[in-house]
């Protein structure tokens, strides 16, 4: 017999908050961006060498991060991406409801 849990939990609807990493919202956050450049990469038919040289990184460094490894890039980095990127990023501020259950959330818009 195995000593495998096989309960199942329902998700949070953050995977970095569900594995129990710390700051889950900003991992959430550069994976929502990331996935965004990449498609911006595509859509705008680019080479990585083109991408990473228009983006003012390396071609390694893009590379690294489109497969997910993020680190070395801030949120505001990854945001000015988005603009070399031709992208326009909006990002609004409203007032919690009173009686939140959950932890603040942070959207982001990327038009």
């Amino acid at each position: 017999m195995s000593d495998v849990d096989t309960s199942i939990v329902p998700s949070s609807g953050n995977v970095f908050a569900d594995i129990g990493l710390p700051d889950p919202e900003t991992h959430m956050i550069k994976a929502r961006l990331v996935y965004t450049i990449d498609q911006s990469i595509k859509a705008l038919g680019l080479s990585q060498v083109a991408a990473a040289e228009r983006m003012g990184v390396k071609q390694p460094d893009l590379s690294k991060l489109i497969r997910g490894h993020h680190r070395g890039f801030t949120v505001e980095r990854l945001l000015y991406c988005l603009n070399a990127l031709g992208r326009d990023v909006e990002i609004s501020v409203r007032k919690a409801p009173r009686r939140r259950r959950k932890p603040a959330s942070v959207t982001l818009k990327v038009a």
